[in-house]
């Protein structure tokens, strides 16, 4: 698999993906917008980004064979996303997750997740991994991509990870938390970069999960929030003893930090993915600093829209890399105003169980003024 290619343009760099792939129902309690739906998971954020930064961008997912399967498949369609490796079958599952953004008394924001339905308290369908005994033929069909990324360690995404190491891709591994011990140390065993958050992984770095474990590992990351993030490096050209911290590119107004940890890898990854795992080993220290202060402006613009990817539905590509450029360049942006807009009558109902989740009824307070 090399991608598409059309007249005048080279071949697009690919990426294959697994973990949670998820709808997002994005509620925002201080604005006028109506709740809002988009693919989500860190899985589905990144492989839907890289694809909007000009990836070809192929997920492999389980899900169920369902209405709410529909919706999420549509929109990474939209997006340009290869969804030839996404199953819809009765035993799959099509997770959905509920965002709730509230503002505080001093006018900062603040969101937190749910995957219980809002109207009857069912918990809503979760994450199933791709079946370690399917791997063997996809991995077949899946050739000649430059990046393989996977953000849970079961079987089938440690298997999928083993082949595209063997063909020279480069592995990246991002945890959303320990699980299994044993196959998170085979999972991290695997990966050449390595990225996790300190709110979810406090203790990771301090660990050590031994020698063995961390031959592979070129590149480790941590992020750390309003902090920033720090990496350390086992890169020829950029080795690091110990750890290397960067700031935050600030940003005018934060209405939602959803996402932006998303943004992050897929700004790394189109950096420092492009040319396989031998590319990213020649990587000299100076284009490497300029992958990180990269993906940090990528985090930094998606703060300013609600949801993981809200700013992909609320701006041109071409506006979107011009305020990308002027964040690089340290100037602000210009905000940008939400709009009401109507969902369409399917994507009111996401709950199995009730099917009522109707947002049309639901109250709502209208956004407050900006000076």
């Amino acid at each position: 698999m090399k991608g598409t290619r059309t007249t005048g343009n080279p071949i697009k760099p690919a990426i294959v993906g697994t973990g949670l792939i998820a709808l997002d129902v994005v509620v925002n309690t201080a604005s006028a917008v109506e709740p809002q739906i988009f693919t989500g998971g860190t899985c589905g954020n990144v492989m839907t980004i890289l694809s909007y930064l000009g990836w070809h961008s192929v997920p492999v997912s389980r899900l169920r064979n369902d209405s709410i399967a529909k919706l999420l498949v549509d929109d990474l369609t939209v997006w340009g996303v290869d969804t030839s490796h996404v199953s819809r079958t009765r035993d799959g599952s099509t997770p959905v997750i509920f965002e709730t953004i509230r503002e505080l008394t001093d006018g900062t924001r603040t969101h937190s997740f749910s995957t219980r339905c809002p109207c009857c308290g069912d918990y809503l369908p979760g994450y199933k991994s791709i079946l370690g005994n399917s791997t063997a033929e996809t991995a077949s069909l899946l050739r000649n991509h430059q990046v393989y990324f996977f953000d849970r360690a079961t079987r089938g995404t440690i298997n999928l990870a083993k082949a595209s190491a063997a063909q020279g891709s480069l592995v990246f591994f991002e945890p959303s938390g320990l699980g299994e011990p044993r196959l998170f140390e085979e999972a991290w065993s695997l990966s050449h970069i390595v990225k996790y958050s300190n709110e979810r992984l406090r203790d990771i770095a301090d660990i050590g999960l031994g020698t063995q474990s961390n031959e592979n590992v070129i590149l480790e990351i941590e992020t750390l929030g309003a902090s920033g993030l720090r990496y350390r490096s086992k890169l020829k050209s950029g080795h690091l003893s110990g750890w290397k911290m960067l700031g935050v590119i600030p940003a005018r107004m934060v209405k939602d930090t959803a996402g932006s940890g998303d943004w992050c890898t897929a700004g790394l990854i189109n950096k420092l993915g492009r040319g396989g795992l031998v590319s990213l080993k020649k990587i000299s220290n100076d284009r490497l600093k300029e992958a990180f202060r990269y993906a940090q402006a990528l985090a930094t613009w998606n703060c300013g829209f609600d949801g993981a990817r809200g700013g992909m539905y609320r701006v041109t590509k071409v506006q979107f890399d011009r305020q990308v450029k002027r964040l690089l360049e340290g100037k602000m942006i210009h905000e940008v105003f939400d709009e009401p807009k109507s969902l369409p009558e399917d994507a009111r109902k996401v709950c199995p169980s009730c099917e009522s989740v109707d947002f049309s009824k639901r109250k709502i307070p209208r956004r407050r003024s900006v000076s």
